[in-house]
């Protein structure tokens, strides 16, 4: 198996989060871009400001890398027209994967009509441009039961308006990385979690973001059945190592 091929590499702090100047923090970036490329990730994971930096790289290096970035990231309760005004300058800067936070507070108050209309509108902007569209419910916001049901109701929009052979370019997933959890509890991927997507939200793939530090890990979720792994210890993985980083 080819793990690399199933690793986003994921950078996603900005330069106040990580505590460093805006030059620092775009010097960290462009490094996490190179390590890509080198290492033959399937993916770079970037803030939308990044997104140009990373398309010219990656142009500059003839890499079959591909860019990811999020939308409405991390708490995902802006209005459509925001999500949706963030997605298309996504897609004019070049990102091939748009990672939407979806509205799960709203999710969690019971107003489905407002989550079933942005999980339709921002999947079909970003199908009908072509891109993968991913959508992050928040596992360490939600209990068990609400995970079953947020990942079924992903499911159900993408079946009822869109064709089967789109169906592999909508996925859902697990976590932001930035949910701030009590008692320090996990706030990404378990295996139990994972299973509970896989289970609800098939026949969309599953992308496990989050607490994988590992290549055992990592191992451990493709044979499960994930197809997308986002980490920021990408490089520690594939090298059969293990990282102390939590995302």
């Amino acid at each position: 198996m080819n793990i690399r091929q199933y690793l986003d590499s994921t950078y996603l702090k900005t330069a106040d989060q990580a505590g460093l100047s805006e030059a620092e923090n775009t010097h960290i970036v462009e490094k996490a871009i190179e390590e890509a490329i080198a290492e033959q990730f399937k993916l770079i994971m970037i803030r939308p400001d990044k997104v140009s930096l990373a398309k010219k790289r990656i142009s500059d290096a003839k890499s079959n890398l591909l860019i990811g970035t999020v939308i409405d990231f991390p708490e995902g309760k802006s209005s459509l027209e925001e999500k949706l005004a963030e997605a298309k300058l996504a897609i004019n800067n070049g990102a091939d994967d748009l990672d939407f936070v979806c509205n799960y507070k709203a999710f969690k108050n019971g107003e489905i009509d407002l989550v079933k209309n942005e999980i339709l509108e921002c999947t079909r902007l970003g199908l009908s441009n072509n891109k993968v569209v991913k959508w992050i419910i928040e596992v360490a916001a939600l209990n068990d039961k609400e995970i079953i049901q947020l990942s079924a109701l992903i499911k159900n929009i993408i079946i009822q308006n869109f064709e089967e052979e789109d169906y592999s370019s909508v996925f859902v997933k697990s976590s932001t990385g930035f949910y701030k959890t009590e008692n320090n509890l996990p706030n990404g991927a378990t295996i139990s979690t994972i299973i509970m997507m896989l289970e609800n939200a098939s026949p969309l793939p599953v992308k496990a973001a989050g607490g994988v530090r590992s290549y055992d890990e990592a191992i451990k979720m493709v044979e499960l059945g994930v197809k997308r792994i986002g980490t920021s210890n990408a490089k520690a993985i594939a090298n059969g190592e293990t990282s102390e980083n939590q995302y």
